[in-house]
């Protein structure tokens, strides 16, 4: 029988099926934070019971950690406390623990990847809805509530409700000043931020394939953003070759046995999806959404659509979404000026996206109405920065680096966009008050951030692409 990837991995992992109800399933690496994990601790110290296999957790901070001064106590009880509690916590059940003062510290979808912690075939869950990131390996990547990661610790397996499975296929080459950012959102802009409801996603194609590792992870990111459970991309060698090597990957003779798995990750010919989805690479540009959700997306160059089409229900909810923007149906974005500008978050902290980011900049200047924010994902990421030289680059031209943290992805910790304030934001959701009370978030590329941080207003970035 022809299987998709989804089920080969899924399948494999079925502890017991529920008659006409969920699967158990068995979970190979969970992933731990400081905000959704303290009640499920306490669930399990109210039961007197230890986490069943603490050697695949791992965990680290980055919701509510400052991103200036981490050397110094956080001053923000609200803040300071879940941090404190994340360390005593995993310290006690013997889980491994990215800590403040640990060099990999950082937000845990950019941290796990580089430590090698998520592998393809595994299935992996934490309580964030983030966490379809890691489908990029080739893996069942999903967001789990808090009561669930009491259910894992205690005993490594969830239940869980099989989700119908979808392709999306993207062929073509992507033109100049296209990132994968662009493409999910344009995607999302096509689908809407409910068309995935439902189904766990998987991307092919061309383009597809040509993504390197770290655009296949703003990819899987952003599924969720369109209702998705999650979302995943076949392993290849490019995948092999990011993970060879890092501290958590097999070594050896298990490398060898790893790769043998690994290479069965392919839904093969003939296997059957619930719904096909094809797009052309060459129909995205840069894009920029206007409302306040990740659907409410549009070409960089195009104008706010009038919502005339849309169900009244729908057009309500548009129409409260404009206003909540100050902004109008027929309204062009470029020349729109803003004030924040923020680089960073699990969908777009990695070195790539400071390179993109620095390679834009270089020779240039920040805007001086423009308050940037600059957030690596982790700390090797902001190691990788200083050592290829971005730091100075990013210097030269007016910007400063804060250090790693979720940082303005969310209001949770000290960057906050002011009410009223437009930020540009490479982040992942742009609700009402997301970046703060009254913020209002246009989500973008790293590429339309760079444009937008120097010149003041939002801009397509390619007419001054090098």
């Amino acid at each position: 029988m022809m299987q998709t990837l989804f089920d080969k991995i899924w399948d494999g992992h079925i502890v017991s099926s529920i008659k006409d109800g969920p699967d158990v399933l068995y979970i190979d690496r969970h992933l731990l934070h400081e905000v959704t994990s303290p009640q499920a601790f306490l669930g399990l110290d109210a039961r007197g019971i230890k986490a069943a296999r603490p050697g695949q957790s791992f965990a680290t901070c980055d919701h509510n950690v400052p991103t200036l001064n981490q050397e110094k106590p956080i001053e923000d009880p609200s803040c300071r406390i879940p941090v404190e509690k994340l360390a005593e916590n995993t310290a006690r059940h013997g889980i491994t623990h990215f800590g403040l003062n640990n060099p990999n510290q950082g937000v845990i979808h950019v941290m796990a990847p580089e430590q090698g912690i998520v592998l393809p075939g595994q299935t992996i869950v934490c309580g964030d809805s983030h966490t379809a990131t890691h489908g990029a390996f080739g893996s069942i990547a999903f967001g789990i509530g808090t009561s669930e990661v009491e259910m894992v610790l205690a005993s490594q397996c969830i239940m869980q409700p099989k989700p119908k499975k979808m392709l999306i296929s993207v062929e073509g080459v992507l033109g100049k000043g296209v990132t994968s950012k662009d493409l999910i959102l344009y995607v999302i802009s096509k689908i809407t931020a409910g068309g995935g409801t439902g189904y766990f996603i998987e991307y092919a194609g061309q383009t597809i394939r040509s993504l390197s590792m770290e655009a296949r992870m703003t990819l899987c990111n952003m599924s969720i953003e369109m209702g998705a459970r999650g979302g995943i991309i076949a392993p290849d060698e490019k995948t092999f070759e990011y993970l060879k090597g890092r501290p958590y990957a097999p070594k050896g003779a298990e490398w060898d046995q790893a790769m043998v798995y690994w290479k069965t990750l392919f839904s093969d010919e003939g296997a059957v999806f619930d719904k096909v989805l094809t797009f052309d690479a060459s129909e995205i540009t840069p894009m920029i959404t206007y409302g306040t959700n990740p659907g409410m997306g549009m070409k960089i160059g195009d104008s706010i659509p009038s919502g005339a089409n849309l169900a009244e229900s729908d057009r309500i909810s548009f129409e409260k979404a404009l206003k909540y923007m100050n902004l109008e149906s027929g309204q062009s974005l470029l020349g729109k000026k803003i004030q924040y500008v923020f680089l960073g978050s699990c969908t777009n902290g990695r070195i790539e996206d400071f390179r993109l980011f620095a390679g834009f900049v270089k020779g240039k200047q920040k805007h001086p109405d423009v308050v940037a924010w600059l957030v690596p994902g982790s700390g090797n990421v902001a190691r990788q920065i200083r050592e290829e030289g971005l730091d100075k680059i990013l210097t030269a031209a007016g910007f400063s680096l804060r250090q790693p943290g979720c940082s303005a992805c969310l209001a949770m910790n000290d960057d906050k966009v002011p009410s009223g304030m437009y930020a540009v934001s490479t982040s992942n959701r742009n609700f009402e008050g997301r970046q703060g009370p009254g913020s209002r978030t246009f989500l973008a590329s790293p590429l339309v951030a760079a444009a937008a941080a120097v010149t003041g207003q939002i801009t397509d970035p390619r007419n001054d692409l090098n």
